[in-house]
This record gives structure tokens, C-alpha cells and sequence, in this order.
């Protein structure tokens, strides 16, 4: 499926979390939900993502937004993750990529050169009317919280400041 685009109907899901609980996206209706995907526990990339948001959780809840975390690792292993990080957020087990579909995330990958399917890194920020407010596809982790608190406050981020080529004066002949 196609990557849900902004002001579309965010599809809905039913996962469980690492412990055990059902979490579905109508629970978190009237709230912002900031759902992120991430390709597996416990690996350098999605360790920071996930210990970015843990750092920034108490902006992201005074922001009124809920994280959840969905990656296709089971309820045992988001569990262990959650617990070496002091994660205080829901971690979803897509173990049959269901959600990861849905929201167009589950492709193919390669890496070294090997071939295999796998999670594309994506952030989906849904309104609390449950529609998708701003999508990240790709997600490049160093600063992408900060995108996120800042589309929550409704402004962007600064864009990144590039040198400016000085410009030599034009001889007079």
C-alpha cells in the first residue's frame, strides 16, 4: 500500500504493546499521536530514535501527543528494549506487518547487498481527529524529535543554515 498522505483518514490498527496490552489508534482519539516505525530493537539507529523521544518525552505529552513505537519485533523483545532504555512509551509488536502495510512502510530493503523486506524508518503524525497531520518517510535520526515537537507546535524547523559563497568583485577593466 501507498504511504497514507497529509489530511488523508489514518489507517486504523490493533497491536499488542510489550506488555502484553492491546493498543489500538481509536483509543487515542482527541489526543496527537506520534507513530513511528523503526526496522528492529536494540540496533544503533533505532536505540537513538528511541532514547530521542524517551529524552523528549515530558515536551512531546505537555505538546499533548502520545508515542508509539511499531516495529515487527515480538512483545518479549520490545519488553527487554523498553526496560534497558527506560522507555516511557508504548512499543507495538507487528510481527505479521499488518500495520507497517497499511502504512506503506513494509518494502523491500537492501544492505550489502543483500535483498529483504523490512520496515522503511517513518514518522506519522496523526491529529486528533485521526487524520494524518505530517508524514517523515526516510527519517534521518539526528534531530527528526525536534521535527516532530516542532510540527506539533504548529511552526517548522529552522531550515539549515548553508554557507553563502562570497562573491569576488567584478574588476573594472
Amino acid at each position: 500500500m501507498p504511504i497514507p498522505q497529509e489530511g488523508s483518514v489514518a489507517p486504523g490498527f490493533q497491536l499488542p504493546d510489550q506488555n502484553g496490552n492491546t493498543v489500538s489508534l481509536a483509543q487515542f482519539a482527541g489526543k496527537h499521536v506520534v507513530l513511528y516505525f523503526y526496522p528492529k530493537d536494540d540496533t544503533p539507529g533505532c536505540t537513538t530514535e528511541a532514547c530521542d523521544f524517551r529524552d523528549e518525552s515530558s515536551a512531546l505529552t505537555k505538546a499533548g501527543a502520545v508515542v508509539l513505537g511499531v516495529s515487527p519485533d515480538d512483545t518479549k523483545r520490545h519488553q527487554k528494549f523498553a526496560a534497558k532504555f527506560n522507555l516511557p512509551f508504548s512499543l507495538l509488536a507487528d510481527t505479521e506487518h499488518e500495520a507497517a502495510e497499511a502504512y506503506g512502510v513494509w518494502g523491500e530493503k537492501t544492505n550489502y547487498g543483500r535483498t529483504f523486506m523490512g520496515i522503511t524508518r517513518t514518522t506519522f503524525l496523526i491529529d486528533p481527529q485521526g487524520k494524518v497531520k505530517r508524514v517523515w518517510p526516510k527519517v534521518k535520526v539526528a534531530g527528526h524529535v525536534k521535527e516532530v515537537l516542532a510540527a506539533l507546535g504548529g511552526e517548522e524547523p529552522a531550515p539549515a543554515k548553508k554557507a553563502l559563497a562570497k562573491k569576488a568583485p567584478a574588476s573594472r577593466r
